[in-house]
């Protein structure tokens, strides 16, 4: 284990302390291996080197000193992560250098050593300057984050105030996102006063403080919330923000997350429409997910908003109900207390729908049966429709048909598909034999109405577009007589896309580019039929992965083959399922106009939720075919 000598400026500190009658620095080997530390009393002098924490920051979100070494960079420490793989603390210039664009606090990077500082200790830095790329992706799409490495540093002093803390309020980040020049933005010169990702990249690792802030996404599973600083921006009738369009990037998120021990405080849950009363505050970091985020090392007390979950209102005898509903990963190993939320939700929340379209069916072994062999959903479904039962729910049957495995992306092993619900009591599933993974449904008449030549089937399963993505399952119902088409979907995801807060903008939406292709092909499936019968009643229910003003839906919607029913909502109410802090709609029901008068609605029981079953909510239609 290789250890560092003093330097000869720390060296003349300690002979100086010593003759002039100071108590003496203990000098010791820190626990981690290359760094020392020192102790004295505090107020004592501390002589900086000729770099500061904003000469190295410097104006650009890359340091003008990225691998270069500098030597006793002069701060108070603000804080300590002593804990994870990215163990370090946090110093900052108390007096900074007054430029707006450069930030006055700075990240020291310990790996996974615990760092042998305390808030308040006066510390002298020296170490190599690092442009840290989350994941280590030089050429990903997230910024870097400026630190200092291989650190070594002596504690002049200790039990200093702190920095004040900056406060943050609705009018002091800037309304606009960043510039937009078509590339990376990490060059550019910092504009804090015009844009978002600016501001907070001049205010790296400097402390900031919220008041009183309002939640806008609940507590995940990795003990982290996002709240906002504009709560006028967007809001949603049960305190969210609702990302209502390209170009509205709800600046006013951001997200907290905790440096106070668990065992002294654990991390709150909170709920949408929560408030963390009093004061929030730490420095702040940009993370991979969810951006620019304030690591609390004080955080406010909760004040519940106090929203319930939702129920909706039975179809009347003569309206069908259907539903949408992704049920995130189920498979036929999960717990039974998970199919009994699941069922409650379908059963209490949603009426019991006649026809529900579920989205996110795995396997009856799932992930952990991965190369199994293992594709058939019997297991997974059956559970659901006993445990609807038992919850006082119709005696639904189902249908779905079983991919390939291994080709229809999602989980490894999870060979997820979309499949039907429906309650025979109220709806016939008219069952023609012959839809298999492989083989494309074709349109058919009957004089002058149309019909599947196989039920269920799948919409041109082996169709470029639906390359490691799930395949849409069309059947053939009826009610009252009346012959209903529905096209359950789940369009390839967003994890492709560059995120709104990273360092290329606009962001590149490469996903986009498949889900428009598969966007064609259904739609494709959908003029067939209505161009046998105009007045056919046709339905596309499920998760497309996008928003109801993007190109995607409209390819769906466009000439009015379709209406998207998010649209007949007001646009506060356009939503299903949060990230990162911004309610948006992914989940969808578009219905053509033989469907007649609609009543739509999303039912909100998961996505506004610490504690949820799914990440999404439910949608639910009431006409009459």
């Amino acid at each position: 284990m290789r250890t560092r000598r003093p330097g000869r400026r720390w060296s003349l500190l300690v002979a100086v302390m010593l003759a002039s009658g100071m108590c003496a620095p203990a000098l010791q080997a820190s626990p981690h291996a290359g760094v020392f530390t020192a102790c004295t009393t505090a107020g004592s002098d501390s002589e900086q080197g000729d770099v500061r924490i904003a000469d190295i920051q410097g104006t650009t979100r890359l340091s003008p000193f990225d691998g270069e070494e500098v030597s006793e960079v002069g701060g108070i420490v603000t804080a300590a992560r002593p804990f994870g793989s990215a163990r370090g603390f946090w110093f900052q210039d108390p007096d900074g250098d007054g430029d707006p664009r450069s930030s006055d606090g700075l990240f020291v990077f310990t790996a996974d050593n615990t760092p042998g500082v305390t808030p308040g200790d006066e510390v002298l830095v020296s170490g190599t300057v690092q442009e840290r790329y989350p994941r280590g992706d030089h050429d990903g799409p997230y910024p870097p984050t400026t630190e200092l490495i291989d650190a070594e540093w002596t504690v002049v002093s200790s039990g200093n105030p702190l920095p004040d803390a900056e406060p943050i309020k609705p009018d002091t980040v800037p309304g606009e996102l960043a510039p937009q020049p078509g590339g990376s933005i990490e060059e550019l010169e910092l504009d804090p006063d015009s844009y978002v990702l600016d501001f907070w990249e001049s205010r790296e690792s400097m402390l900031v403080s919220v008041t009183d802030a309002g939640v806008v996404g609940p507590t995940t599973e990795h003990d982290e919330l996002y709240v906002t600083t504009k709560p006028d921006q967007y809001p949603s009738p049960r305190g969210g923000t609702v990302y209502t369009g390209y170009g509205n990037d709800l600046t006013g998120v951001l997200k907290v997350r905790s440096l106070i021990p668990f065992d002294e405080r654990p991390f709150p849950s909170v709920d949408i429409g929560d408030t963390l009363d009093g004061v929030t505050s730490g420095p702040v970091r940009y993370e991979r997910f969810g951006g620019y985020t304030v690591h609390a090392t004080e955080l406010g007390e909760v004040r519940p908003g106090g929203i319930e979950r939702q129920s909706a209102r039975a179809a009347r005898s003569e309206e069908l109900s259907l539903a949408t509903y992704n049920v995130e990963n189920l498979s036929g190993v999960d717990p039974q207390a998970t199919f009994d939320a699941h069922a409650e939700i379908v059963v209490d929340n949603l009426a019991s729908p006649d026809i529900v379209t579920l989205v996110e069916v795995q396997d009856n072994t799932g992930p952990e049966g991965r190369g199994d062999g293992v594709v058939d959903a019997d297991v997974t479904l059956d559970r659901f429709v006993d445990a609807a039962a038992d919850v006082g729910g119709p005696s639904y049957e189902w249908r779905q048909i079983n991919p390939e495995e291994g080709t229809d992306g999602g989980q490894p092993g999870g060979n997820i598909r979309v499949a039907f619900l429906f309650d025979p009591d109220r709806v016939s599933f008219v069952d023609r034999e012959g839809g298999d993974a492989t083989t494309p449904i074709a349109v058919d008449s009957d004089g002058d109405r149309p019909r599947l030549s196989v039920s269920p089937g799948r919409v041109e399963p082996q169709h470029e577009a639906w390359e490691s993505s799930r395949k849409p399952l069309a059947g053939e119902f009826e009610f009252a007589g009346e012959p209903v088409f529905v096209v359950g979907t789940h369009f390839t995801s967003k994890r492709a896309d560059q995120p709104l807060h990273g360092r290329f903008q606009p962001p590149e939406r490469s996903s986009e580019r498949q889900r428009r292709q598969q966007a064609e092909v259904v739609r494709g499936f959908v003029d067939r039929l209505l161009d046998t019968d105009p007045e056919a009643t046709v339905a596309v229910a499920g998760d497309l992965n996008d928003f109801a003003f993007s190109p995607v839906v409209r390819t769906l919607t466009g000439d009015g083959a379709l209406r998207a029913l998010i649209e007949t909502l007001p646009a506060e109410q356009r939503y299903s399922y949060v990230f990162e802090g911004r309610s948006q709609v992914l989940d969808h029901i578009l219905l053509s106009e033989g469907a007649g008068e609609v009543d739509f609605e999303v039912v909100r029981v998961n996505s506004e939720f610490a504690d949820q079953v799914s990440d999404h909510d439910p949608a639910l239609a009431r006409f009459r075919p």
